[in-house]
């Protein structure tokens, strides 16, 4: 869940930079390299978005998913939890950036 809000708060400061947020396609790589595709940014930050310049896995080692317009959001970040599928329970829950408060 910590994970989830530093990306939430580094696509913000991308937005605020650069008046969109990334693409689904330039994905949260958009956060540690300039995109080059698509609506590219005139604002970047030297340095990028993410003090580790990488983008790190969630908890159990799987990517992230970010979407990008989001369906229930500006953005939609999900991590599928343990098992890496969707749905599940207790550990093998979805953490997704809407639910947390």
């Amino acid at each position: 869940k910590v994970q989830i809000k530093n990306f939430e708060t580094a696509l913000k400061l991308f937005k605020l930079d650069n008046a969109f947020y990334p693409s689904t396609e330039q994905g949260l790589a958009a956060l540690i390299e300039k995109p080059t595709t698509g609506q590219v940014p005139e604002r970047y930050r030297e340095g990028g978005y993410l003090e580790q310049r990488k983008i790190p896995p969630d908890p159990w080692g799987n990517p992230y998913i970010y979407i990008s317009p989001g369906i229930y959001g500006d953005f939609d970040l999900i991590s599928y939890g343990a098992d890496g599928r969707e749905g599940g329970e207790g550990k093998e829950a979805d953490i997704r950036n809407w639910d947390i408060q």
